[in-house]
């Protein structure tokens, strides 16, 4: 495959000088968001209060239609959207009736799981169990972990945010799975759209959380949770619109609906999902299946290590690859481990070549943007920093 520059056209002439090597971090958003971004003002003018019967009643549903798709999902009524992921993780979490609620984790999830169970367990909320996420031995010593019992909740990544580490026996956890515990929550941010994934067999069974921001192309303000039939049927944390449809409950009390909108948050800005909706369409219309981005993207990391190997990546030679790709799937983002990590990302920075870092691991992510030129121009920048 080649690389589709044109479809992002708007986002690559706005800065000509830059070179964005973060496609794992904030994609580049294509033109066709740009309309729809713009669709969505439209509506508003135009439709004013009954905007929202597009938005829930057109909008909404065909993103969930996308999600369900991506995923192999029975049914699209198990997928609900929020501003953010840390909205339906709080919901979540609400919906777990033991207390303190006892949690398996690892200490490589992202900000918005780490910060927050912190939080909840100093508030004595939560009884919090981690595992080191370093190591080869990770995937059994987890698997081990979740296997002794004990748990009402267990929170794991596919795909780690820091090492790009794919955790493919992570649907062995399903088997744990109960309505009355442990839930099993895996956070798919960094696997959704980047690496092919099948639900269709685990779906009543497993949560899964994700996001627009990130390989889906549509920016902020379409996070998403996959809600098995069955587990949390009234989450404390509630919204308005989580009264919507076909409710149940005790009489006289607060009423839910039977599907994954029973975590459905009040009102939002619906921009994100007419993005969302349209990356979703321009992707199936030009044949870029999740299979076949992660070909393009894993051939140029493969190419970017070569030449680092060689020396034409300048003082990146020095550094540690933690992800390189093998056999199996691999994250969109190559991460680089060294102690200069955070002084070659500002250097690059000043240069206007965009890549990120997280503790001493240089991250640099490609996508469909991006060509063999681009490697060399990356390198010839890597170059400079000796």
């Amino acid at each position: 495959m080649t690389a589709r520059k044109d479809l992002f056209s708007r986002a690559l002439s706005a800065a000509p000088g830059r070179l964005h090597m973060a496609a794992h971090s904030h994609h580049l958003w294509p033109d066709a968001t740009f309309d729809a971004q713009v669709q969505a003002w439209t509506d508003a003018a135009a439709l004013a209060d009954r905007k929202w019967d597009k938005a829930l009643g057109d909008v909404y549903p065909a993103a969930q239609r996308l999600v369900a798709d991506e995923l192999a999902l029975p049914s699209p009524d198990t997928v609900v959207f929020a501003p953010n992921t840390h909205t339906l993780l709080m919901a979540l979490k609400s919906a777990i009736e033991p207390r303190p609620v006892r949690a398996l984790s690892t200490d490589g999830e992202f900000h918005s799981f780490r910060r927050q169970a912190a939080r909840w367990v100093e508030a004595g909320e939560v009884e919090l169990t981690l595992v080191p996420s370093d190591g080869a031995d990770f995937a059994e010593r987890f698997l081990d972990a979740a296997r002794t019992g004990g748990f009402d909740l267990i929170f794991v990544s596919h795909v780690f945010f820091k090492s790009g580490f794919v955790f493919d026996r992570v649907w062995e956890l399903a088997e744990l799975s109960r309505p009355d515990g442990p839930w099993v929550v895996v956070d798919g941010y960094h696997g959704f759209r980047a690496v092919p994934t099948d639900l269709g067999a685990l779906a009543d069974r497993i949560f899964y959380v994700a996001g627009g921001y990130k390989y889906a192309m549509a920016g902020e303000g379409a996070a998403f949770l996959h809600a098995p039939p069955g587990f949390g049927a009234r989450p404390v944390l509630t919204g308005w619109y989580a009264e919507f449809g076909d409710l149940e409950g005790p009489p006289g009390g607060v009423g839910y609906t039977r599907d994954a909108q029973r975590f459905l948050g009040a009102t939002f800005d619906p921009s994100g999902l007419y993005r969302f909706v349209a990356a979703g369409r321009m992707l199936a219309d030009e044949g870029l299946t999740t299979p076949a981005v992660a070909e393009h993207a894993t051939g140029l990391q493969r190419l970017l290590l070569a030449k680092i190997a060689t020396g034409d990546a300048g003082p990146l030679s020095e550094a540690v690859p933690v992800n390189p790709p093998g056999g199996g799937a691999q994250a969109r983002f190559l991460a680089l481990r060294h102690p200069a990590a955070l002084t070659w990302k500002q250097a690059l920075g000043a240069r206007d070549v965009i890549v990120d870092v997280r503790d001493d691991v240089l991250r640099v992510g490609l996508s469909i943007y991006h060509d063999e030129a681009d490697i060399d121009a990356f390198c010839v920048a890597c170059r400079e920093l000796a």
